[in-house]
């Protein structure tokens, strides 16, 4: 499937796990996110991959929207680089589903530090996730039917 992107030489090249010196200079030199985003070190998001498994997999890989992909749990930093990535879990399996598997095998968050995610995943130590069933932006966009 998409070992390429969990295996060496690309994963041991190009991934580096955060680490709690991670420094974001745009959060830091803007007073309007300094004060509420100054242990943020990552952002975290899952992404599917279209893929081609065996057909009698198809049912395994089959995600919400219908179509046949591989869930992928990738970590960035602001920097706009991958720090890690977890790769091969089917398209049915959900964001909070991976990230366990992540939390409890290889990805590990500095103490204190936390990753940026969005209401897909748990709310974890470690982890900020926006407040469930709030629409942000929306009044941001003018689209918002404000009561």
């Amino acid at each position: 499937m998409t070992v390429v992107l969990s295996s060496p030489p690309f994963y041991t090249t190009y991934i580096q796990l955060p680490t709690g010196e991670t420094t974001v200079p745009e959060i830091i030199r803007n007073p309007k996110f300094f004060p509420y985003f100054a242990n943020a070190i990552s952002t975290i998001d899952g992404s599917h991959i279209h893929i081609s498994p065996p057909s009698h997999l198809h049912p395994n890989y089959r995600n919400c929207k219908g179509f046949v992909s591989q869930n992928c749990l990738f970590v960035c930093g602001f920097d706009m680089r991958f720090s890690y990535t977890l790769t091969g879990w089917e398209g049915s399996a959900t964001d909070a589903r991976i990230y366990q598997d992540a939390i409890s095998t290889d990805l590990h968050i500095p103490q204190g530090k936390y990753l940026l995610g969005d209401a897909g995943f748990p709310l974890w130590p470690g982890l900020l996730v926006p407040y469930q069933g709030v629409h942000y932006h929306l009044a941001e966009w003018g689209c918002a039917n404000l009561r």
